[in-house]
């Protein structure tokens, strides 16, 4: 039995509602991950056939425009929003926090950067192995990247977020995707 690539559609979340649209990411993430987990047998099975090259096309895709944009809704709007909200109070957590995020996505920019010149060969129809130690590295850690935003950032930032803070997080997510202002 196939396995079907590139995985399945989330329900979107729009930039009116950035912290639900940021965990929609989220599920998107996770999708494109398992799909990296199941291109590393295909390729070993059946090389860069049709369904592993549009995987590919579709996993570069993700991580090469929505991820970015991901972490910079995250890096540029969100983690300074929450800060300024703490202004004044302790906020030593919330430093290590949104630090500790930050070095995350830098990390994963790197083992995303391995990945990606073997899926372009994979793209371009050439045999190519996925290496799977760094497939379960980048997955690993965006599984446990994801968890703790989910669990500890989203559910802070919606606590302490004002809806002009919030307002102004989707306009600049907007922005940086280049989509229009919408009517509410």
């Amino acid at each position: 039995m196939s396995t079907a690539f590139p995985g399945f559609s989330t329900p979107g979340a729009g930039t009116e509602a950035p912290l639900e649209m940021l965990s929609a990411c989220h599920e998107r993430m996770a999708r494109q991950c398992a799909t990296l987990r199941r291109l590393v047998p295909h390729l070993a099975l059946h090389g860069a056939d049709q369904e592993a090259r549009t995987a590919a096309t579709n996993v570069m895709r993700y991580f090469d425009t929505s991820a970015v944009n991901h972490h910079q809704d995250e890096e540029v709007d969100l983690f300074p929003a929450l800060i300024e909200s703490m202004a004044g109070s302790d906020a030593v957590c919330l430093h290590d926090l949104t630090e500790g995020l930050t070095m995350d996505h830098r990390t994963l920019e790197t083992y995303w950067q391995r990945l990606r010149v073997v899926l372009e060969k994979v793209v371009a129809g050439e045999s190519a192995l996925l290496p799977s130690d760094d497939v379960e590295a980048l997955v690993g850690l965006y599984e446990h990247h994801i968890a703790r935003e989910d669990t500890e950032l989203l559910p802070m930032a919606a606590r302490l977020l004002s809806d002009d803070a919030l307002a102004s997080i989707g306009r600049a997510m907007r922005e940086r995707r280049g989509i229009g202002e919408i009517s509410i």
